[in-house]
C-alpha cells in the first residue's frame, strides 16, 4: 500500500514539473522619472550625489545618468551654500582634505534644477552614538545557523538616553565597495518606546554579518552607524520592505514617496523619485585575526 501511495506522489510531482512552461510577458515600459540619490554626512572629504532616470522593473541595463541638472546644497543653519559639480557620472562637492560640510544639529536644503523645474528637499543631521567595539566568534555550520564555517561579527553600541533616536547601520567586507548588509533601529531596538538608553539588541548587533557567508580570517569588518530623522527612517524601512517582498502574500511593488517637492515658481507638473537625507556617522573597523 505504501508503495502505491509513493508511486502516486511521484506521478503527481512529475505532472507538475512537466507542465512548467516559460511565459514571456509583454509589459509596458511606463513613465521614466528622475531619481535622486543624495546622502550628505559629517564624514570629511568629497560628498557625492547621483541623479539618474528610472527604468522598467524588468530592465537590467544601468540607469541612465542625468548630467545637465543644477544641484546646490544649502546649510540653512549656517547660511552657507555648496554647489555640486557634475563629473564622471556623479555630482560632487569637495570641501578639502579632512574638511566636512555636515554638522550635527544643522538643517539642510537640497535644490535640484532640472528641465525648467525646481525641486527641493529638507533634512536635519541628528546626534549619533559612538560604536564602542566590534567582536567576533568562530561558528561552524554543524552547530549554528550559518551556511559555512566562519566568524560571526557584531558591533557594540549604546543608544543615547533622552529622546527618540533613529539609526541606520551598514556593514562592509574589507572595503566600502563590498557591502554586507543594512539594519535599521529605533533606540537600539526595532521599534520605538521599547527602552531608551540601552545597548543595541543582539539581532541588530549581528546584522553586520552575512550568515550565508560569514567572515573569514584576514578579512576586515567595516561598520558605519548613521543617525537619521524619522522621515528618513520611514523611507529606508519602506524601501527595505519592498526589496525583501516575496512569496504568495507579498505586497504589490510601488514607488516610495520622495521628499523632494516641486517648488517651481508658477507651478510645476513633474515629480522625481528617490530621497535626500543627512546623517552623522560613527565608524569602526576590525580585522579578523
Amino acid at each position: 500500500m505504501k508503495k502505491i501511495r509513493l508511486s502516486i506522489l511521484v506521478a503527481i510531482a512529475a505532472a507538475f514539473t512537466a507542465c512548467e512552461d516559460v511565459v514571456d510577458l509583454d509589459i509596458q515600459k511606463g513613465t521614466s522619472f528622475p531619481v535622486l540619490d543624495a546622502w550628505i554626512t559629517t564624514e570629511p572629504g568629497i560628498q557625492k550625489i547621483r541623479f539618474t532616470k528610472s527604468l522598467p522593473y524588468t530592465d537590467q541595463t544601468p540607469a541612465p545618468v542625468i548630467g545637465d541638472a543644477v544641484i546646490t546644497l544649502f546649510d540653512e543653519t549656517a547660511r552657507k551654500s555648496y554647489p555640486f559639480i557634475f563629473k564622471d557620472g556623479t555630482y560632487t562637492y569637495d570641501p578639502g582634505d579632512n574638511q566636512t560640510i555636515g554638522v550635527v544639529g544643522h538643517a539642510y536644503r537640497l535644490r535640484v534644477e532640472y528641465n525648467t523645474e525646481v525641486f527641493e528637499a529638507i533634512d536635519t543631521i541628528k546626534r549619533i552614538t559612538p560604536i564602542d567595539s566590534i567582536s567576533y566568534e568562530w561558528q561552524t555550520k554543524d552547530e549554528n545557523f550559518v551556511s559555512e564555517d566562519g566568524y560571526v561579527a557584531k558591533f557594540h553600541a549604546k543608544d543615547i538616553a533622552g529622546g527618540v533616536d533613529y539609526y541606520w547601520m551598514r556593514s562592509y567586507r574589507n572595503d566600502l565597495q563590498h557591502k554586507v548588509g543594512d539594519a535599521f533601529s529605533v533606540d537600539g531596538y526595532f521599534d520605538q518606546s521599547v527602552k531608551d538608553g540601552s545597548a543595541f539588541i543582539l539581532p541588530i548587533q549581528e546584522a553586520v554579518t552575512d550568515f550565508d557567508k560569514p567572515f573569514q580570517k584576514g578579512e576586515k569588518v567595516v561598520v558605519k552607524l548613521r543617525s537619521v530623522t524619522y522621515q528618513s527612517h520611514f523611507f529606508l524601512t519602506q524601501v527595505q520592505a519592498q526589496i525583501n517582498a516575496g512569496g504568495l502574500f507579498a505586497k504589490v511593488l510601488e514607488n516610495v514617496k520622495c521628499n523632494a517637492l516641486n517648488v517651481t515658481p508658477g507651478g510645476g507638473q513633474s515629480k522625481i523619485l528617490g530621497w535626500f537625507g543627512v546623517s552623522a556617522v560613527s565608524s569602526m573597523e576590525r580585522v579578523i585575526e
